[in-house]
């Protein structure tokens, strides 16, 4: 089981770097903190300090057309906010 999909790189994301040393990752559903906490340890070779996760719900979409009703639903996601130990950076672009 891959634990750390892939980080997260938008405004929103880059601003938590610059503003708290927090950095985003989309992570597996079924990874809890701890495991996520040895991971990034391991990948990138940084001390943290604390790990947030949130789950979000799959999205239902639906659409008419000539053959009926059509119902599609998008994966249920997990992100995990990262916050490093006082003085540690990761470069995701380095690295990704």
């Amino acid at each position: 089981m891959s634990i750390i999909i892939k980080p997260i790189i938008s405004e929103k994301a880059n601003y938590l770097t610059d503003l708290r040393g927090a950095y985003s990752f989309l992570v597996n559903p079924k990874a809890n903190k701890i495991q996520v906490r040895k991971a990034i340890e391991v990948l990138y070779g940084v001390k943290v300090s604390d790990v947030r996760t949130m789950i979000y719900a799959p999205k239902v979409s639906s659409k008419n057309t000539k053959k009926g009703l059509q119902v599609g639903k998008t994966s249920k996601l997990k992100k995990a906010i990262v916050t490093l130990a006082e003085g540690e950076v990761i470069d995701i672009f380095a690295t990704a």
